[in-house]
C-alpha cells in the first residue's frame, strides 16, 4: 500500500515498547491504513515531547449497569461454578468496585465477584512515585524511593486498548480471559452539559429493553498492590475490559473509543477458548445495528 505523501511518521514509546507512528491528514485515510495493518488509533496530542505515548481515554466506560440475574449469565456463558451467592442487580458499577465476571479457572468456568481495575503498568507507577518523591524532597523530607514505589497507590486500569504492549501480553492466555456481564454502559456527554452544571451521562444498550450483553475482558488472580493508602497492601483478583474504535452510535458522544462487546454465544466462546491470534480479532466496534442510545428518561432507570 502506498502511504499518503502528506503522512508523517516517527517513533514513540509506551511501557518499554517502541512503535512506528503514522500521522494522516484525515481519519478516513488512517482507517484505510488500519484496515490493512494491525495498528492502534492514537491522536497526535497523546504523544509527549519525550516521545511517550500517553493514551487519554481513562474515562472510557467507567460506569455500567448489570440488572440481569445469575441464571441468565450462567446459561449464556455455560459457567459451571457460581461463587457470587445471591447476586443482586447493580444499578451503578464504578471503578474499584466488586462486580460479576465469568472467568476461566483450573476448576472450570466460574461466575465470580471480582474487583474492577487491572494492574497499572510499572512505568505509570514509577512516574507517579517519582512525582511523589520530588514533592516530598521539596518539603525537605527524606525519601526511600524503593519503599515509596512499593507503596505507590494503584487505583487500577479499568480498560485496555493497546493489548499488544508488554504490560498486557502476559495475560493473553485463555486462563486470564473473562467476559463481563452488563445491561447498559455510560459515557460522559459533555455536549449536553448545562451551563454551570455537571456533565450528564449518555447510556447505551443493545435495545430499549436492555438485555444482557458481555464485554471482552482480562482478569488477574491474587495481585498484590496498594489500591488505597488507607488499605495498605492488599491481595485481590482484578478485572478490566478491552476498548476499541467507537461505532457510529457511540462516536458522537465519545469519539475515541468504546468497550469491546461480544454480540453472541459464539463470540463469547471464541474469546474464552480460542488462541490469542483468533480471539484478538474480536477487538473491533460492535455493529451499529446492535447498539442504541437510550432516551434520557429511560437512561435513568435502564
Amino acid at each position: 500500500m502506498q502511504i499518503d505523501s502528506r503522512c508523517r511518521q516517527y517513533r514513540a514509546q509506551l511501557d518499554g515498547d517502541a512503535y512506528l507512528v503514522f500521522c494522516f491528514p484525515t481519519r478516513e485515510a488512517a482507517s484505510e491504513f488500519q484496515s490493512r495493518w494491525n495498528g492502534q488509533f492514537i491522536d497526535t496530542d497523546e504523544v509527549s515531547k519525550r516521545g511517550y505515548w500517553e493514551p487519554r481515554e481513562g474515562n472510557v466506560c467507567n460506569l455500567y449497569r448489570m440488572l440481569s440475574n445469575q441464571e441468565a449469565i450462567r446459561a449464556i456463558t455455560r459457567a459451571m461454578i457460581d461463587s457470587t451467592g445471591n447476586l443482586q442487580p447493580i444499578e451503578e458499577i464504578w471503578p474499584d468496585r466488586m462486580a460479576p465476571i465469568v472467568r476461566n479457572t483450573p476448576a472450570g468456568r466460574e461466575l465470580a465477584n471480582v474487583r474492577w481495575g487491572l494492574p497499572s503498568s510499572s512505568q505509570a507507577l514509577f512516574q507517579a512515585a517519582t512525582k511523589r518523591a520530588d514533592s516530598l524532597r521539596k518539603k525537605g523530607k527524606d525519601v526511600d524511593f524503593q519503599e515509596l514505589l512499593k507503596m505507590e497507590p494503584d487505583g487500577g486500569t479499568t480498560n485496555v486498548r493497546n493489548v499488544e504492549s508488554k504490560h498486557w501480553k502476559r495475560w493473553h492466555g485463555v486462563e486470564f480471559r473473562c467476559v463481563v456481564p452488563f445491561t447498559a454502559f455510560a459515557e460522559p456527554d459533555s455536549a449536553s452539559k448545562p451551563e454551570g452544571g455537571r456533565t450528564p451521562n449518555a447510556w447505551f444498550a443493545a435495545d430499549p429493553d436492555c438485555p444482557l450483553m458481555f464485554f471482552a475482558g482480562f482478569w488477574v488472580p491474587q495481585w498484590q498492590s496498594v489500591r488505597k493508602i488507607k488499605e495498605g497492601l492488599v491481595t485481590a483478583d482484578l478485572y478490566g475490559f478491552l476498548t476499541t474504535e467507537p461505532n457510529a452510535i457511540v462516536a458522537p458522544i465519545h469519539e475515541k473509543a468504546m468497550p469491546v462487546i461480544l454480540s453472541n454465544v459464539d463470540e463469547i466462546e471464541t474469546w474464552l477458548t480460542a488462541p490469542w491470534e483468533e480471539a484478538r480479532r474480536l477487538q473491533r466496534p460492535l455493529t451499529n445495528d446492535k447498539l442504541v442510545l437510550l432516551p434520557v428518561e429511560q437512561a435513568a432507570v435502564a
